[in-house]
């Protein structure tokens, strides 16, 4: 199994101290740096773009690992690029050209994501497995933080992990929502190494927190 990776989620930060927080959670133990961007179409909600991404990228000494939650990523997924994103995911509903925003994602040399909502089904990514370096299973509704965990996407969790193993691959499994040490520890069971955390992270003792979620 692949060792586990923390991905502090920016969107529950303070954003007034941005440079601070990163700083703050690279020290803290954090691997990646999760960034939800939101378009206010595909999800009810706007977050950030490009511009925020690339100031991100200049004070961060960590990997980015940025979600686009909008609709047609193809128009934007170059930005994403070259403001710095070292990991791209894009959810497959989003688009009708899924192969060729992924294979545009690869061409850059960076590693490509695929996600979905929770009520689509985990077999609509697996015509893209070979081409993903992650797959990230949501736990909550996209579009707000501080929802609750939703556990019947443990199953989810668990038939991906088995469909890589299968086919000898090496894609991370991430899961983002309502992650806490508990959860974390549910979600490492069924095979998931990479934890998004948001409110549980930034709501308290950072190294505390990340170190918790660092399940075996």
């Amino acid at each position: 199994m692949k060792p586990v990776l923390i991905a502090p989620s920016l969107l529950s930060c303070d954003f007034a101290n941005l440079e601070k927080e990163i700083a703050a959670v690279t020290k803290s133990g954090a691997d990646w740096l999760h960034v939800d961007v939101m378009d206010g179409h595909f999800v009810n909600n706007i977050t950030i773009g490009p511009p925020v991404v690339k100031s991100i990228k200049r004070v961060s000494q960590i990997p980015l690992d940025v979600h686009l939650m909008i609709e047609k990523p193809e128009k934007y997924v170059d930005a994403f690029l070259e403001a710095g994103s070292d990991v791209l995911t894009i959810h497959v509903e989003s688009t009708s050209d899924v192969k060729g925003v992924l294979q545009k994602i690869k061409s850059s040399g960076k590693k490509a994501g695929l996600t979905m909502r929770p009520k689509t089904s985990a077999t609509e990514v697996l015509p893209y497995l070979d081409m993903l370096d992650l797959v990230l299973v949501m736990t909550v509704e996209p579009g707000f933080g501080g929802q609750k965990f939703m556990e019947d996407q443990l199953p989810k969790i668990r038939f991906l992990n088995q469909e890589i193993t299968k086919r000898s691959l090496n894609i991370h499994i991430e899961v983002d929502g309502g992650i806490n040490a508990e959860t974390a520890h549910q979600c490492r069971a069924q095979g998931a190494n990479v934890f998004v955390a948001g409110n549980y992270v930034f709501g308290g003792d950072y190294k505390k927190n990340i170190q918790s979620l660092r399940v075996p």
